[in-house]
């Protein structure tokens, strides 16, 4: 399945295993466990702060559906709108393969934005500033996902860590660049723990959540530079789709930074 030469052969399949018309697959499992692990770390950082249950369990019903929806039409808006609009029954069809983190981005703040107004009657930074700590975790999982998919990668390299993805019928090294925005994910995932655990940030409304958009989109806007173009119209193309849609988020993380900065702290009292 996997040795290594002069580069990594990497021929993983990406299903497990399959009962009847029942297959688990390795997307899908790194997928519900990132959720599933990032659901238990929310759920201890807002128990430290003694906020209500049932706004935990509310606040990921939301997010996951915000996600998957928000992520899945993203794709196809973004990166398939010529086919899709051909074959409209296509999008619902999420097994299919097809998401697209900007668009999961999109739809987790509109989704907040409405829980903020629904449930918890906080501001909606003061419940984004909270999620998207165990979010960054969870981005490094599903780009894990990706790797065992054999999709998402990059450009043709000399590195000795360069895989040649031969389930794909690639002969040439490319950059594994969904091992590197995993990795970047994981450790945006450490520096907001940090932030939220040791610093008085969690205070400041919408300081976490620009060092959010800071670091997971500049790390993904540089990653892009080594990736292959997802869709056809990018070819040519002097920045791709993924590198325009973050742009304006990391503008927005400066922005949301220096806002927080400098206005004074804020606690809430106890849900």
């Amino acid at each position: 399945m996997l040795h290594i030469l002069s580069f990594i052969h990497w021929d993983v399949h990406p299903e497990i295993f399959h009962v009847g018309s029942l297959s688990v697959r390795w997307y899908g499992l790194l997928f519900a466990s990132g959720f599933l692990i990032g659901y238990y770390i929310g759920e201890y950082m807002l128990k430290s702060e003694k906020v209500r249950q049932k706004w935990i369990d509310s606040l990921f019903f939301y997010i996951i559906i915000a996600t998957v929806v928000g992520a899945r039409l993203g794709h196809v808006f973004f990166y398939g709108w010529e086919y899709y609009s051909q074959h409209p029954g296509e999008i619902i069809k999420v097994w299919h393969g097809g998401l697209a983190s900007h668009g999961g981005a999109i739809g987790i703040l509109l989704a907040l934005f409405i829980h903020s107004k629904v449930v918890t009657k906080r501001t909606m930074l003061w419940t984004l500033d909270r999620i998207v700590v165990p979010t960054a975790l969870v981005a490094a999982f599903i780009r894990t996902g990706n790797l065992m998919n054999s999709e998402i990668y990059g450009i043709q390299t000399t590195l000795p860590w360069g895989f040649i993805f031969e389930r794909n019928g690639e002969t040439l090294a490319k950059h594994p660049t969904q091992i590197y925005e995993a990795l970047a994910y994981l450790i945006s995932f450490g520096i907001l723990m940090y932030l939220y655990r040791k610093t008085s940030s969690k205070n400041r409304p919408g300081l976490i959540l620009g060092a959010f958009f800071i670091l997971i989109f500049t790390a993904r806007f540089f990653i892009e530079f080594i990736k292959e173009d997802q869709e056809a119209f990018e070819a040519g193309m002097a920045l791709n789709m993924g590198q325009w849609l973050s742009i304006p988020f990391v503008l927005m993380g400066i922005i949301l930074v220096i806002r927080a900065i400098k206005k004074p702290e804020v606690v809430f009292q106890n849900g």
